[in-house]
Formats: structure tokens, C-alpha cells, sequence
């Protein structure tokens, strides 16, 4: 019978062979693989209801460090903005766990708060060099964004309609594209402050010990992240509210109705891409309503066979827009007195590996 270590790299890796294309060439020059996550162990639509539990029902270890992977990965991905690395990084956890003796595991007394110590050290890491890195990204960079289901237009939406890159982190607000673009303007020490202490209640005291500083000043960053964030991020409307304007500019986009699209955009509204180099992405934001209005005119006239999707995006109603069937854009929006007033539009096909690999909540 295999060993702890042995079970948990097969769960972890058990389903590399049906995946290796999701995740083949990184911007990092390097293979990337994705594995699944078990959120719902007892569900029988989980792929992985009947064999990861197989693996770790009499072994309690294993079933310990297996259950936090969820908040692991919802961590990393609120540090970092990026499901892709988020699952790199706690691929890494893991692997440092199992590197560790035995004798050396079970003198840990919350193995849980060593895992999440540990990524968060790894994100705090990865969010010291990201400046380096953006500078060096073609255009504007923008979080990855999650797909979710299409409930908010349809109102037949359940939980079980998520896909799985969804479903591997808790949607709500604070994984919106609005409070992650607000997030991505924060100091590393800030982000990780604010996130793990405002987000996930941890204490300062366990807050200090990942950052390396006192706990007052873990307090501060805190505070000033939480000032800064309160600052960019007025009351949003009602979701409702949201998925009837996101609809408007789609319906006018679709008829390629700059009027239309004037009715639905806030004179100073502002429109940015992410193509990453990839794909051809403007690379600085369109400005102005009747700029935006016009850009994407333009864009649906030049583009043949270009299909416009109604989705939630980060828990909010968003669109997806496919061409010849394959999605190539998501699009999230921000929505002040019923006008839109950011547009945030993803092209980078790295950053879209979760929404061509998921069969879509039908409309």
C-alpha cells in the first residue's frame, strides 16, 4: 500500500494525462499543469468525489492538509490575481510539506497554519518581483479572470452550475475585477495585510509572523490598504441592476449602435485591454464614451462571426465574446448610477485557459 506521500502526489497529479493541454507553455517558460480541487467531497457530480476520497479516508493526515486547498487556493488567488499561479504556488506548498520528515510533520500543531503561512510567504515573494515583471508585460496587465455561472441573467442558476476553475475559489466580492484591480495597486505588505486579516479574519499576531513585522505595524498596513480600498470602491449596485446595463451594451454593441452604447457609458468612462503581447490588444486605455463607443463598433464590424456571451465573471454579470466557438475575450465592467464607467477586457490567451476549458452555463 503507497505511503502518505505517494497518495497525495497521486491525488494531486492523478488526472495530469486528461489535462496536459490545459496549461502547456507559461509566460514563465515553463510546463504548467493544472489539478483539480474536491469542494464538494459528498457531491456525486464531482469527478473526484469517489477517488480522492478513496485516498485519504483512512489517513488522516492526508485528509487534514487536503481539505484547506480550496482557501488555498482562494488566498492565492486574491494575493496574486492569478488562478494559474495560485495553483502553482500551492502545488509548492504541498510539495514543501511532503519534503518535510515525518517526524517533522507531526510536530506541527496546525498544519493548516503552516500551509497557509507558507503561501502567503510565496505570494509575498511573488508579489516583490511582479513589478520587475509587469514592466516587462506588453500593455496593460490585468487580473485573470474566473467564469461563473450565467444565474444572474437567467435566474436558473445553481451552485452546481460553476465550473470547476470557478468553483476551486469562493466567489464573492472580494474577488470582483474592481476589487482586484484596486488590490493590484497596493504594496505587497499591504495586500497581504489587508486580504488575510479583512478577507480571511486572521490575526495580526499570525500576520506578523508571515510578513516579518510587528504586529502594530501589520495593523497599519492594514488600515491604510483598508482606507485605500474604501477610497476606489464606492457602494456597488444590485447585481440585477448590474446584469440589466452589462445587457444594454451588449444588445447595443450587437446592433453596433454607438448611440446606444453613448446611453450606457459615463462621459469619462475608460476602457482597457490585456492582450500580454499574445494577441493585439490596444496598449493604453480607451478614453471617453464616444472613443469607447466607437472602438468596439469598430471591433465588431472588423471581426467576422463574433458572438456575444452573457456571463458572470468574478461573481459579477460580465460577457464572454467567442469567435468560430472559441472564447477570445472577457469582459467585466464597473457600474456607478446605472452607467458604466470602467470596462476591463482580457485577450491574453494565458489568461483565458480556464473559460476555453469549460463547458459554459448555457444562456
Amino acid at each position: 500500500m503507497p505511503g502518505a506521500v505517494e497518495r497525495a502526489w497521486v491525488f494531486i497529479h492523478e488526472d495530469d494525462t486528461a489535462r496536459q493541454d490545459v496549461r502547456r507553455t507559461s509566460q514563465r517558460g515553463r510546463t504548467q499543469e493544472t489539478d483539480e480541487t474536491v469542494t464538494h467531497p459528498t457531491d456525486a457530480t464531482d469527478p473526484f468525489a469517489s477517488s480522492g476520497a478513496s485516498l485519504w479516508e483512512n489517513d488522516p493526515e492526508l485528509a487534514t492538509i487536503m481539505s484547506k486547498r480550496r482557501q488555498l487556493l482562494s488566498i492565492g488567488y486574491r494575493l496574486l490575481g492569478s488562478l494559474s499561479e495560485a495553483e502553482d504556488v500551492v502545488q509548492e506548498v504541498y510539495t514543501r510539506w511532503y519534503a518535510l520528515s515525518p517526524q517533522e510533520r507531526s510536530g506541527i500543531d496546525s498544519p493548516g497554519g503552516w500551509l497557509t503561512t507558507v503561501v502567503s510567504r510565496i505570494c509575498l515573494d511573488l508579489l516583490g518581483s511582479a513589478r520587475a515583471r509587469r514592466e516587462r508585460y506588453v500593455g496593460a496587465w490585468l487580473p485573470e479572470p474566473l467564469p461563473g455561472n450565467a444565474r444572474w441573467f437567467s435566474g436558473r442558476g445553481t451552485e452546481a452550475d460553476v465550473p470547476d476553475p470557478a468553483d476551486r475559489v469562493a466567489l464573492d466580492e472580494s474577488v470582483t475585477m474592481a476589487f482586484l484591480v484596486v488590490l493590484d495597486a497596493l504594496t505587497p505588505a499591504e495586500r497581504v495585510a489587508f486580504v488575510l486579516h479583512d478577507v480571511f479574519c486572521y490575526p495580526f499576531a499570525d500576520i506578523a509572523e508571515i510578513v516579518g513585522r510587528s504586529q502594530e505595524a501589520c495593523r497599519q498596513l492594514a488600515s491604510s490598504a483598508r482606507r485605500r480600498v474604501r477610497a476606489a470602491r464606492p457602494p456597488e449596485p444590485r447585481t440585477t441592476r448590474r446584469a440589466d446595463v452589462v445587457r444594454a451594451f451588449k444588445q447595443a454593441w450587437q446592433a453596433q449602435d454607438i448611440d446606444a452604447l453613448l446611453g450606457v457609458l459615463a462621459p469619462e468612462a475608460t476602457a482597457t485591454g490585456d492582450g500580454g503581447g499574445r494577441v493585439r490588444a490596444e496598449l493604453r486605455p480607451v478614453e471617453g464614451a464616444e472613443a469607447i463607443a466607437r472602438f468596439y463598433v469598430h471591433r465588431a464590424r472588423a471581426a467576422a462571426g463574433l458572438t456575444i456571451l452573457e456571463r458572470t465573471v468574478n461573481g459579477c454579470p460580465g460577457l464572454a465574446v467567442q469567435v468560430d466557438g472559441v472564447i477570445v475575450t472577457v469582459l467585466s465592467f464597473d457600474i456607478r448610477d446605472g452607467r458604466i464607467t470602467r470596462i476591463w477586457a482580457v485577450l491574453n490567451p494565458d489568461k483565458l485557459r480556464s473559460w476555453t476549458t469549460s463547458r459554459p452555463a448555457a444562456d
